[in-house]
């Protein structure tokens, strides 16, 4: 569950963590990783140049710095945080958000657990702006589309988008219920 402020009897009704799962991201992430790693060995440690036209030392140490350390260490730190309380829906992005973002259910005017196509509709995983507003995923194709009262939209993935919505609905009848 996403670190929370919250009093010793919140109640969390779902909670979630989801990493980066797709085979041909960790390729992509790992294949230029090692790129950078044989021209560190090769260029710093064996003193040979690293290809026709070879980077200064210092402009390779920083890429392997960043990409042969910083992309996959990046990669590994990200998740996606969700969970339901009575207070509402909170949702983390980590490490890009500092402190989760917790979602009044008064503010949520209407929710529906649904299929979507992350690439087409928001060009991909993580962080995403797209035609049906924004969205925060990790994997998968399924989630829960939230529409607020002033009508912006935000679709959080999930891999168990129905307990999700599940959850939202059972804690917003019992916040209208008084309870």
């Amino acid at each position: 569950m996403p670190e929370t402020e919250q009093s010793g009897s919140q109640r969390v009704l779902f909670s979630e963590s989801q990493r980066f799962t797709q085979w041909w991201v960790w390729v992509i992430v790992l294949g230029v990783a090692a790129l950078n790693w044989w021209g560190f060995i090769e260029q710093i440690l064996l003193s040979k140049p690293f290809g026709d036209n070879p980077a200064p030392d210092w402009m390779l140490l920083l890429f392997t710095a960043l990409f042969g350390i910083g992309l996959p260490w990046l990669m590994a730190a990200c998740r996606l945080e969700t969970a339901v309380t009575p207070e509402g829906v909170i949702v983390r992005f980590v490490p890009f958000h500092l402190r989760p973002r917790i979602i009044p259910h008064q503010g949520i005017r209407e929710f529906a657990a649904r299929r979507y196509n992350p690439l087409l509709e928001y060009g991909g995983w993580g962080l995403r702006m797209g035609r049906g507003g924004q969205a925060l995923n990790a994997s998968g194709n399924e989630g829960v589309q939230l529409v607020f009262a002033n009508g912006r939209r935000l679709l959080i993935g999930s891999q168990r988008a129905g307990e999700f919505a599940a959850a939202i609905a059972e804690a917003q009848s019992s916040t209208k219920g008084g309870g």
